[in-house]
This record gives structure tokens, sequence and C-alpha cells, in this order.
């Protein structure tokens, strides 16, 4: 892979109204307006999602007067920025709640925001289970948020109805953990989890399992896939769901089934029946 883009093919790696002046603000774009490795790794997963998200964006867009789009554990505000600028600016209309519990990084964001002109992008810091939103959210965005927060922004989008939601988990540790105990689990399930290097591997496996099935349970369509080349990065699970009727009794029954065949537990399933 490229070490480096340099200024002059820089627009080449971006997508169609995707502006450098976005992505200096970003710091994205070294001083000389050059891509660094980084950078352009961080890019090209953002980019990828964009244009995965487009369809769902465009939807909400097309069907709401006034769409709300959730980015959970918005870090620098990667995605929210470029959502803003690609799709939300063209449409005059819709808005972007970014949740971030880091107060430096949500102040930083908020002058961005005012900087670019982006009015109707709400920079909002708090943990993501504390978090006040609107009962009605239309697209829910999580990339890389870690371990029980991809819970937190899954539980987000279902108590909120979100018609889309698109997750990229990150250090799934929570099933792990419950695995260690074994409590409900016998032979042959535990033997897939006896070892700490296959616990560890299997939770992981096992947590985007569960969360994939919650959503088919309550009504989601579901596409499991790799979100951009494993030279880019290594946490790349993409979880989307479209939510295409009220519940799925058969889901659930899978959904509870498995829970009962591995004895875990995870927050997300805590969330709901709470």
């Amino acid at each position: 892979m490229r070490r480096q883009v340099k200024s002059g093919a820089v627009k080449r790696e971006l997508l169609q109204g995707e502006s450098t002046k976005l992505l200096q603000e970003l710091h994205l774009l070294t001083r000389e307006g050059n891509l660094n490795a980084d950078s352009l790794r961080k890019l090209k997963q953002v980019n990828h999602l964009v244009q995965l998200l487009q369809p769902a964006v465009e939807d909400v867009l097309e069907r709401f007067g006034d769409p709300v789009v959730v980015d959970c554990g918005a870090g620098k505000g990667y995605l929210g920025f470029i959502f803003y600028e690609l799709f939300l600016a063209k449409a005059e209309k819709g808005r972007i709640l970014a949740i971030e519990g880091r107060e430096e990084l949500v102040r930083a964001a908020r002058e961005r925001a005012d900087r670019l002109g982006f009015s109707r992008m709400e920079l909002v810091h708090s943990r993501l289970e504390e978090a006040m939103l609107p009962p009605r959210l239309h697209l829910v965005t999580a990339l890389h948020a870690c371990d029980t927060a991809t819970d937190d922004a899954l539980f987000l989008a279902i108590r909120g109805n979100a018609d889309h939601v698109a997750v990229v988990p990150c250090c799934q540790a929570e099933v792990a953990a419950q695995l260690k105990e074994r409590k409900a689990a016998e032979p042959p399930i535990s033997s897939l989890f006896s070892h700490p290097w296959h616990r560890r591997e299997f939770g992981s496996h096992l947590t985007n399992v569960l969360r994939a099935l919650t959503l088919e349970a309550h009504g989601y369509s579901v596409t499991v896939t790799e979100l951009t080349g494993w030279e880019h990065s290594l946490k790349n699970e993409l979880i989307v769901g479209r939510k295409v009727r009220g519940s799925n009794p058969a889901a659930r029954k899978e959904l509870d089934s498995l829970l009962a065949a591995t004895g875990v537990q995870p927050k997300l399933h805590r969330l709901l029946a709470g």
C-alpha cells in the first residue's frame, strides 16, 4: 500500500462532492496538502462506509422532512462531517447528532462545525447510554465503538425505531469474559471456547452473531460483510440493518436458543430486557 498520497493526487481518493477544505479541517491532510498513511487508512474506511450507506441516507432524506442521523462514539467526527457535506448540505434538511464522551473532542468539533457553517450538526457530549435523543431516529451509525459501546449504539437504534443502522464493532471483550465462567454451556458447545485464544476469538464472533440476530428479531433485514480490505483495518466487520417489519419471531427463537446454549448475557440483551 502507498505510504503517502501527494497533494496533486489527493482528489483521486475523494468521493464526488468531498472537498479538500473539509479534509484540512479534519486534519486528515498535512500542511502541504498530502495524505499520510494513517490518514489514508482512516479516509478509506470512512469513505467506504459512506458509499455503502448512501442509499440509506438518500432513503431517509427522501421519505422524511427532518431525518435524524445519529453518529455514536463520534470521536473527531469524521463520519458525521462527511455525511453532512455530501448529503445534508445539498438536501438542505436533516440533522446529524454526533455523540462523544470526550469533552475536548466535542468542543473541537463544535468549533469546526461553526467554521464550516454546518448549522444542523449537533455535537453531543454524553455517554451513549445517557444521551438525550429524539424518540424517533432514522439512521444510526457507530464506527469502531469499542466493546459494549456498540451494544449501546444498537440499543439506541432499536429503541428509536431507526429505519437504518450500521455498526463496525471493535474490541469485543464482554462475552469472552462471560464464556470463561461457562455457567450454562455444556460440551460440545463449551469445547469451542475452552482455550483462552479460542475464547477470545469465539467470543468476538459470538458477540456479533448475537447482535445480528437481535436486529433480525426486532424486524431488521441484516447484512454482515467486510468494511474495507484488511490492509486498511483489522477491525473490519460491518453489520448493516434495514427495518422491514415490526418483529421476527423465528429470529427471536433462534436468538433465545443461542443465548441459552452458550450461557451468555451480552449488554444489548440486558438493555432490551430491562
